[in-house]
């Protein structure tokens, strides 16, 4: 299964940008997450997914982020809202534990 990030972008502080990750084969069976990887760091969870009744986020999006999944499309997608500058990074998705091979991600640049 190859993993293909898009949609993300430059965008100010306090706005909103939605992630899409299209699968070439089905991950029906895996929780899926969006990794993160800013600038210096160290790849992070940010969100993860089993189903729409599973899910978990870390502190600093919760509230402000939403992972979703559609198992028909092969597709998982991330809606990130009151964006901050420290959100800035490369947008990774993958399965967890993350063992698929790693696609190009997309870059999320959020200005002050």
């Amino acid at each position: 299964v190859q993993l293909q990030a898009s949609g993300g972008g430059l965008v100010r502080a306090g706005g909103s940008r939605r992630l899409s990750c299209a699968a070439s084969g089905s991950v029906y069976s895996y929780e899926m997450a969006w990794y993160r990887q800013g600038p210096g760091n160290q790849r992070e969870v940010v969100a993860r997914i089993r189903s729409s009744a599973n899910r978990y986020y870390i502190k600093s999006v919760e509230g402000r982020f939403t992972i979703s999944r559609d198992d028909a499309k092969n597709s998982v997608y991330l809606q990130m809202n009151s964006l901050k500058p420290e959100d800035t990074g490369t947008y990774y998705c993958n399965k967890v534990p993350p063992t698929l091979p790693w696609g190009e991600g997309t870059l999320v640049t959020v200005s002050s």
